[in-house]
């Protein structure tokens, strides 16, 4: 199995600079927003972007959640090994807050169809965003797509887009397998 190696280090964190300033000019003080990162590989990625708001761009108390789509997925009951949820952690209403989800990697729309019936569960947020680290354009079976993107790919049938973090495999890059 071939890796190509997408990003490296160096890229990602350039790229999570970049998604944080964009957060920033949209958002501004954050009093209104909200940033929930989608579980399992999501989490990563918000939890990045919550401490460059806050220790590099001074932005304070930038609410954080996770949230578990496992079983709000069209396809749960199609996978012959039993599925593992993992931890919703949302401490807070999102009622009229702008909501802000992130993700990994956008593939074919499916995740966030199902975070986004999940969050209802939570309150009704008055606006919901999508920010990706990786934007797989050519794949898509729903019509959605990121606000905020820190990269596109264009892979193909078997390809697949791995992304790793620094806090969790020791290193933050991203693959083209």
């Amino acid at each position: 199995m071939s890796h190509k190696i997408l990003l490296t280090s160096k890229e990602v964190n350039i790229i999570l600079n970049r998604l944080a300033c964009q957060l920033i000019e949209k958002h501004l003080d954050f009093s209104d927003t909200i940033l929930i990162g989608l579980q399992p590989r999501g989490r990563y990625l918000a939890e990045r972007i919550k401490q460059l708001l806050e220790q590099e761009y001074n932005v304070k108390n930038v609410p954080l959640g996770f949230l578990d789509i496992t079983f709000f997925r069209d396809d749960f009951r199609r996978s012959d090994k039993p599925l593992e949820a993992n931890k919703t952690q949302i401490d807070f209403l999102v009622e009229n807050k702008k909501v802000v989800f992130i993700d990994d990697v956008l593939y074919t729309g499916r995740s966030i169809r199902a975070a986004l019936t999940a969050i209802q569960s939570f309150g009704r947020p008055s606006e919901i965003e999508l920010l990706v680290l990786i934007d797989r354009r050519f794949s898509r079976h729903l019509p959605i797509q990121p606000d905020y993107r820190g990269r596109q790919v264009d892979a193909i049938n078997d390809e697949k887009v791995k992304v790793t973090w620094e806090q969790n495999e020791g290193e933050d890059s991203v693959y083209l397998i």
